[in-house]
């Protein structure tokens, strides 16, 4: 039994607050389900929001949903609740990701509810960032929210983020020249303000980002897929200041806790005044994703490639109203 009922304004409240969450092309892959009975919330991924050329595997959609299962954590919290989750439950169900249940305020309730604040305030940069190093006191505190989720943050040497930039490089010709890729980014791209309006999902032109002037921008350019969005010019960081954040395995349950540490990383760097941006296209192909990953570190997988430093904040992208991905049964 749960120490606390949930009515259905609160439920809305706390699935609002879990669809701010990132996902791969803003696809937002989740639902959630609401059990009066037991006071529980499901997680389930939406295989309609898959994308089957660049992520055959699911693996970035489970990453978005456990960004968006941490969000619910962080909106309990700061609703007076501790959510305790079982990843995975149903191996009958395999789109059933997690089940949460709601008790009195655990002994993390006040770190998580410290970044409520961030939740709204969180978006991808696609903006170019000054050239004004991360303190290293912010980057041991970025590790560490990683490794409260069971994960791991590197940065990289100085060789290894060229080495990064390079593989970002081959990941957009690959992507140039493969149709389907291409088709499947422009699905989820618009370029037109009157098409950004009436879609609730996807990237909008207004979130592309300037094109880059001085060679490749370390971030994905969704414009290659709308060349004829307006987007201006800039001149990107030289040397980015890059992260890679991996897991020991490579198992569905790893993608959500690489999806939870994540966004846990993205919220800190954000009340932190960092700007951020991720990037996921060279680990969306199987013979670089394996390249990813420094050699040196004792990362395991890479699970996702972070950008950060002190620039613009992101522009914010729609969200699905709370009806089209909430079930009250």
């Amino acid at each position: 039994m749960t120490a606390h009922h949930l009515d259905p304004d609160l439920v809305t409240l706390l699935v609002a607050d879990a669809g701010t969450a990132p996902s791969m092309h803003n696809a937002q892959p989740w639902k959630f389900a609401f059990r009066s009975d037991d006071d529980s919330i499901e997680l389930h991924g939406d295989p309609e929001r898959a994308m089957p050329r660049t992520d055959p595997h699911h693996r970035a959609l489970h990453i978005g949903c456990g960004a968006a299962l941490f969000n619910l954590r962080v909106s309990a919290a700061r609703n007076g609740f501790s959510a305790r989750m079982e990843l995975l439950p149903d191996d009958s169900e395999p789109w059933l990701l997690a089940t949460v249940a709601f008790d009195a305020p655990g002994g993390e309730g006040h770190d998580l509810a410290a970044l409520h604040d961030a939740l709204r305030r969180r978006h991808t940069s696609r903006h170019p960032f000054s050239d004004e190093p991360v303190p290293d006191a912010l980057l041991d505190g970025l590790r560490a929210a990683a490794r409260l989720e069971s994960c791991r943050l590197t940065v990289p040497s100085d060789w290894h983020v060229e080495t990064l930039l390079a593989l970002l490089r081959d990941a957009e010709h690959r992507e140039d020249t493969d149709p389907l890729a291409r088709a499947e980014t422009a699905a989820w791209t618009t370029g037109a303000q009157g098409a950004a309006a009436a879609r609730r999902d996807g990237v909008p032109a207004s979130a592309f980002g300037p094109r880059s002037s001085g060679g490749p921008a370390p971030v994905r350019d969704f414009g290659r897929a709308r060349p004829a969005a307006d987007r201006g010019w800039a001149v990107f960081e030289k040397r980015p200041q890059l992260a890679l954040l991996g897991t020991p395995g490579d198992t569905r349950a790893n993608w959500l806790r690489a999806g939870q540490a994540l966004e846990r990383v993205l919220l800190q760097a954000t009340a932190d005044g960092l700007a951020t941006s991720m990037t996921s296209q060279p680990l969306e192909w199987p013979e670089l994703r394996w390249t990813v990953r420094d050699p040196v570190a004792a990362l395991g997988h890479v699970q996702m490639v972070l950008r950060l430093g002190y620039g613009p904040g992101g522009t914010a992208t729609p969200r699905r109203p709370v009806t089209d991905v909430l079930d009250i049964r």
